[in-house]
C-alpha cells in the first residue's frame, strides 16, 4: 500500500479520536520552536508538545535565516489580529547533534552559504558542526533583530539523537531588555 494511503487512514483516525475544533489560532503557551526539519527530531514528539500548545517552524539545521525572521515578522502581524498583540512570547531554538547539515557544509559550501544569508567564508564562524555553540551564535544573532519585540524570552536546546534527550544551551531569558 502506498503510504499516502496509510496517511489519509490515520488523519481518519485523529479526527474521530485527537480533534479539537476549539483550538486557537495562537498556540496556548506563547511559544515557538524552531528545529530542524530531520524527521528523526520531530519538536512535537520530541518535547511532548500538545496539540494547539506551540507553534512549530521548521527548517534545515534549525538555523536562523532571512526566511525564518520573515516568518516570525508574518506571525507577529498573525498574532496582534488574533488579540495576542506583539505576537508569541517564547522563542524555543532547537538543534540537535548529527544534523544533515553537516554534509551540505563539508559537499555543497555554496548552497548552504546562500541559504543562510552569508558569504561562503563566514560559514567556518557559524559553528555548523558543533549544535550547541549554533545555538548560542543564532541567538546573538535573534538579540541584533529589532523587529523582534524585546521581551521575548528566547531558550536554546539541542537533542542527541543517540540518547533521546534534550539539553539546555541557554536557559529562557528576555531577548533584551525593555526600554524603560
Amino acid at each position: 500500500m502506498n503510504f499516502h494511503y496509510d496517511m489519509l487512514e490515520r488523519n481518519a483516525s485523529f479526527s474521530t479520536t485527537g480533534f479539537k475544533p476549539d483550538l486557537k489560532m495562537m498556540p496556548s503557551t506563547g511559544t515557538i520552536v524552531v528545529g530542524c526539519v530531520d524527521p528523526r527530531v520531530d519538536p512535537a514528539n520530541v518535547l511532548g508538545l500538545k496539540l494547539g500548545e506551540a507553534a512549530v517552524i521548521r527548517n534545515v539545521g534549525g538555523r536562523v535565516n532571512n526566511a525564518l525572521l520573515e516568518t516570525l515578522a508574518v506571525l507577529s502581524v498573525v498574532g496582534a489580529a488574533a488579540g495576542r498583540p506583539g505576537g508569541p512570547r517564547n522563542l524555543v531554538l532547537l538543534q540537535h547533534t548529527d544534523c544533515g547539515i553537516i554534509g551540505c557544509y563539508r559537499h555543497a559550501p555554496a548552497v548552504l552559504a546562500k541559504y543562510l544569508d552569508v558569504e561562503s567564508a563566514a560559514l567556518d564562524d557559524m559553528a555548523i558542526t558543533e549544535p550547541h555553540k549554533a545555538v548560542l551564535l543564532d541567538i546573538v544573532a535573534l538579540k541584533t533583530r529589532l523587529e523582534l519585540p524585546d521581551g521575548l524570552m528566547l531558550s536554546g536546546l539541542v537533542y542527541d539523537v543517540k540518547t533521546g534527550l534534550v539539553e539546555t544551551v541557554a536557559a529562557p531569558a528576555p531577548l533584551r531588555t525593555p526600554a524603560a
